[in-house]
């Protein structure tokens, strides 16, 4: 079955990654481009997971995860290898009502990360649902060289028109035609 494609409000969403190795560096690093209330339980870090850590002032525990951990959070991220401990986590996801996403195991997962484009507020994901993540990458690349780097410029423009023009049909139609010249501008470049 597919994911259904959402944008998840990260705004007062406490995150919780277990682990700390190499591909909970990359969750965190995405996760990092929305929210910053993100805590991490892991017996090791990576130096990549430790220097993010440092850096953005998470909050760190060096310990391995404990039943109830997770009843504080909106969110968890379980990168660990170890499976059993995965399935847990995701079964007690559910008495706590938080979304889960254990690492390549999408038995125990409620979401799964796409691969994204990030510019300013324009917001891109790709997903195969999991059957090809380097299908979604190599696809997310493709189109990220189509995207001008203005991008952020426009929008703020857009934003600007939206929140100063009255609502109505004609707001609707011109503020459509704007979209569409400026992406037909980019074929003429």
């Amino acid at each position: 079955m597919s994911y259904f494609p959402a944008f998840l409000k990260l705004d007062n969403k406490k995150i919780l990654i277990v682990g700390g190795g190499h591909i909970a560096y990359e969750k965190l690093e995405h996760l990092l481009d929305f929210s910053s209330d993100i805590s991490v339980i892991a017996l090791e870090l990576s130096d990549e997971m430790d220097s993010a850590i440092k850096k953005n002032h998470l909050n760190f525990e060096k310990r391995g995860y404990e039943t109830g951990d997770i009843k504080e959070f909106a969110v968890v991220i379980v990168a660990v290898d170890d499976i059993p401990l995965q399935a847990k986590i995701f079964e007690e996801s559910k008495q706590y009502n938080c979304l889960c996403n254990s690492v390549d195991s999408v038995d125990y997962c409620d979401f799964i990360f796409p691969s994204y484009i990030k510019r300013d507020d324009l917001t891109i994901a790709v997903s195969t649902s999991g059957t090809s993540p380097a299908m979604a990458k190599h696809l997310r690349k493709y189109l990220q060289d189509l995207i001008p780097s203005d991008i952020g410029e426009f929008l703020r423009e857009m934003k600007n028109l939206r929140e100063t023009l009255p609502k109505g049909k004609e707001r609707m139609k011109m503020l459509d035609k704007k979209a569409q010249d400026y992406i037909n501008t980019w074929s003429n470049k």
